[in-house]
């Protein structure tokens, strides 16, 4: 079984589901069981103070962290808060995705995000994508997603608008070149 760990899955230009169209999703963990994910592209019509103040946590309203944007992480749990993070230890629910990278689930994380405790770069998304057994490996056997391996570049340093785009490039590829048909050699 080929490991889709820290890889982008990017949507195909035939991806007509909403929910992932043009997306560009981080695999968190992927194992015989299936994967999980975390779109990194699909801001909603939230910002993170928004999301504090609803959640009643304090927040400093000068920090550029309070107009970030929350994304769509995926379709499931869209209730569930997941912040994809440069490493930074000392929440009581993180997982280490690399040597650099962590997701974290646990409020405590939420408290820190608008002040000099936060993580130095981070996304906070609102669901997850996941895949029951062998169903990513048949989505990417249908041609429905390309790809890569992970940038922290691209997840962090980027508007949302320039994710999808900016990921097949990182590999030599224009969107435009992408084709609906999968070919075998």
């Amino acid at each position: 079984m080929q490991n889709y760990q820290n890889h982008f899955l990017v949507a195909m230009p035939s991806m007509d589901d909403p929910r992932f169209k043009r997306s560009v999703t981080y695999i968190c963990e992927h194992n015989e069981h299936g994967a999980m994910g975390i779109v990194i592209n699909h801001p909603l019509d939230v910002k993170v103070a928004d999301l504090l103040k609803q959640l009643d946590i304090e927040f400093n309203t000068d920090s550029p962290a309070a107009h970030a944007y929350v994304c769509s992480g995926g379709p499931v749990q869209h209730d569930r808060g997941f912040v994809l993070h440069t490493a930074k230890d000392g929440y009581s629910s993180s997982m280490h995705l690399t040597d650099d990278l962590m997701v974290t689930t646990s409020k405590d994380i939420l408290i820190d995000l608008t002040t000099d405790k936060a993580p130095e770069k981070f996304i906070l998304a609102l669901g997850f994508a996941g895949w029951e057994q062998g169903q990513l490996e048949q989505e990417m056997a249908d041609n429905a997603w390309l790809m890569i391996p992970a940038d922290n570049g691209i997840i962090f340093d980027l508007s949302h608008a320039e994710k999808w785009q900016s990921a097949t490039a990182k590999i030599g590829i224009q969107t435009w070149q992408l084709t609906n048909e999968a070919g075998h050699a």
